[in-house]
């Protein structure tokens, strides 16, 4: 049998019956006497047949999928994203295809070209790192392809998104440092490209300069690949020991958070004592990190059904969708030991 599985010409031949007759046979039709059906549907069964999912989309005009870009399912919170997409998804009866980016423009193109030839119904995208044009995005919206945003998104398409509440995660947190001791906080944050880095940095300068700290440029360091490469933040640690060592340092993304955590073990300092260090993860290990890791928690769960939901509210509406809403859901700070207030 070939590679590509049965097909009903392949029941049709085997059976000496034309291949009409046998779809017939197979949907049921009155057309079909009833020997001739239960011949087909033993050669189908004998013969190991299945739909073609993908022909049958295309008659109908939609094929039960939906494409979702992320930027590496091995983060923590992406990986707790998809789970509440695929929670929503399935008991819609929808199928989802998982693409990664690895923080790549390039590879962002080239997942989402590949996801429309797939004939999906629905986009769900997180944008990669790099990305600071969506004109392959316009340009599917335009013709129609749903698409909703979430966690990094953009502006320039009218559209559904779901993100976390970044400003009040980053201003908790770094109000939380203040509150413990801490004046010099430095922040280690991602690309300037991606929408939370202008969030998160907004809210760690609003919550020093309303406790009358001077924010710093020189305190302020970016992962224009989100720390994908570890000698970003390897040279972002250099240079903030350089010029002036910090007491604290606020991380803005999962992978920079336990990254720096791991570097600065390997550089020698002790956590607090010699800085301290809270950042935004969503590792479930943060508890039995050495030292427990004070963190900004995102629920990517919530976020990954939320963005769901509006997406195959937006397919399946029976006229064109024209309203649309960003959900903003709540951060939570959990302070733990690397956090700590400075001993008097």
């Amino acid at each position: 049998m070939n590679f590509g599985g049965v097909t009903i010409k392949d029941i049709a031949k085997e059976l000496g019956i034309s291949p009409s007759a046998v779809s017939k046979a197979l949907k049921d039709s009155h057309e079909i006497g009833e020997k001739t059906k239960a011949l087909v549907l033993e050669c189908a069964k004998r013969l190991n047949y299945q739909p073609n999912l993908n022909a049958q989309s295309l008659k109908q005009g939609n094929s039960k999928s939906l494409g979702i870009v992320v930027s590496t399912i091995d983060n923590q919170f992406f990986s707790q994203v998809i789970n509440g997409i695929e929670s929503v998804a399935h008991s819609k009866g929808y199928n989802v295809f998982i693409t990664q980016t690895h923080e790549s423009y390039d590879l962002e193109l080239q997942n989402v070209r590949h996801l429309t030839f797939r004939s999906i119904d629905g986009l769900l995208i997180s944008l990669s790192t790099e990305t600071n044009n969506i004109d392959h995005l316009k340009e599917l919206h335009k013709k129609g392809l749903p698409i909703v945003f979430f966690d990094r998104v953009s502006d320039e398409i009218d559209t559904h998104k779901v993100v976390a509440d970044n400003f009040a995660g980053a201003y908790d947190a770094t109000t939380q440092l203040i509150n413990a001791g801490y004046r010099k906080i430095a922040h280690i944050t991602s690309s300037v490209n991606v929408s939370i880095t202008a969030e998160r940095l907004r809210g760690y300068r609003q919550a020093l300069e309303q406790h009358g700290i001077t924010p710093d440029q020189k305190l302020i360091k970016y992962c224009p690949h989100g720390g994908k490469d570890l000698a970003e933040i390897e040279n972002a640690l250099s240079e903030l020991f350089a010029d002036s060592k910090p007491d604290a340092i606020f991380t803005a993304s999962d992978r920079i958070t336990t990254t720096t955590l791991s570097l600065l073990h390997k550089l020698g300092y002790r956590i607090p004592a010699d800085i301290a260090l809270l950042g935004f993860t969503n590792t479930q290990l943060a508890e039995v990190l050495n030292p427990p890791l004070s963190a900004v928690y995102q629920p990517g769960f919530e976020m990954g059904k939320k963005a769901t939901e509006m997406l195959i509210s937006i397919i399946e509406s029976k006229r064109p969708v024209t309203e649309f809403e960003t959900t903003v859901l709540p951060t939570q700070v959990f302070i733990r030991s690397s956090s700590q207030p400075i001993k008097a």
